[in-house]
């Protein structure tokens, strides 16, 4: 024990994995859970019967937002994409409702191979006995190159992702079914804020962990951007549990940090999680105060004049009936 404490820390190196070593496999052959054949096309797939209280209210603020030019900004979950919904994603981006989009390293990675593939979303259970889990050739190496090429050249994780899309048309003829791309193309900022070891990306032997944080850095600084213009607009968490609420919240607070005025804004959660009377007292002997978004989506964040919601329900109701009334209410 005497020699432990006296041991200097530059002494001690742990050892690690050789991620060099990594086998990779062709992703042609995969099946796909998710493919470009079945995702829903708003226009043609019927509107689902669905409400819940307090939605139409919702509505009419991110109406209110847009008619008075004030931001509706997404940060949504990989299931949004896993759940074929994208196309009412890209469609409320180019009919003016969505000003920003955000996701977390899962959701740029679906949305990626959907642009080249056509298709996301392996089967986990059986992938994961054999390690091949997410050790797909194509995705972990373009991915890669993608980001470690623009952040080279100074761009965020989103931006170095379209740029190379852009630049290699012939391997993406899935192209218009991606968000990403899309927002580039339609000059709307689209943001990925990544957790190192989360992603199939990082099990990849191209994998260059300061490209993946930096990139991801940049693309924090445009969303606190957008997130200081927030006053009068619309905040809403579509199926991220843990990094949307994480990164909104200290957003929030960088804004208010530097004088930016963010406090008559609604706030949205959007989930499957019954929470009962969301906007009432909640102690920490509960469950429900562990789960981060009924505190830093819907009840600390409007506390100066906003409001939030809670809105229960599966990605496949809620966010066609949320294009399909704000459409509507915009028409």
């Amino acid at each position: 024990m005497k020699n432990m404490k006296n041991r200097c820390c530059k002494d001690f190196t742990p050892k690690t994995i050789d991620l060099g070593k990594i086998r990779s496999y062709p992703v042609w052959d995969r099946h796909n859970l998710v493919d470009v054949d079945n995702i829903k096309t708003p226009g043609l797939d019927p509107i689902p019967n669905w409400d819940c209280p307090e939605f139409d209210e919702l509505v009419e603020r991110v109406i209110k937002a847009r008619l008075n030019d004030r931001p509706v900004i997404i940060f949504m979950g990989a299931h949004v994409i896993k759940s074929g919904l994208s196309r009412y994603i890209i469609s409320m981006m180019e009919k003016g409702i969505v000003t920003h989009i955000a996701s977390n390293g899962a959701g740029s990675i679906h949305d990626f191979e959907l642009a080249y593939l056509g298709g996301t979303s392996e089967h986990v259970p059986t992938a994961i006995e054999d390690g091949s889990f997410g050790m797909w050739e194509e995705t972990g190496a373009w991915m890669n190159e993608a980001i470690r090429q623009g952040y080279a050249m100074g761009y965020g994780y989103g931006k170095s992702l379209a740029c190379y899309i852009e630049n290699n048309p012939d391997r993406f003829p899935h192209s218009d079914d991606c968000i990403v791309y899309r927002a580039y193309k339609m000059g709307i900022p689209a943001t990925y804020h990544v957790t190192m070891g989360t992603d199939i990306i990082h099990q990849h032997a191209l994998v260059d962990f300061a490209a993946l944080g930096g990139s991801s850095g940049i693309d924090f600084a445009i969303f606190c951007r957008s997130i200081s213009e927030l006053e009068g607009g619309v905040f809403l968490n579509i199926g991220s549990a843990v990094t949307g609420a994480e990164v909104f919240l200290k957003a929030l607070s960088i804004g208010r940090n530097q004088g930016y005025k963010i406090e008559k804004i609604t706030t949205a959660n959007f989930d499957i999680i019954p929470l009962g009377d969301y906007r009432g007292h909640v102690g920490d002997d509960h469950f429900h105060y562990y789960y981060r978004p009924r505190k830093n989506i819907i009840n600390r964040p409007t506390s100066l004049g906003g409001k939030g919601f809670y809105i229960e329900g599966d990605h496949k109701d809620t966010i066609p009936n949320l294009y399909d009334r704000v459409l509507r209410g915009l028409a």
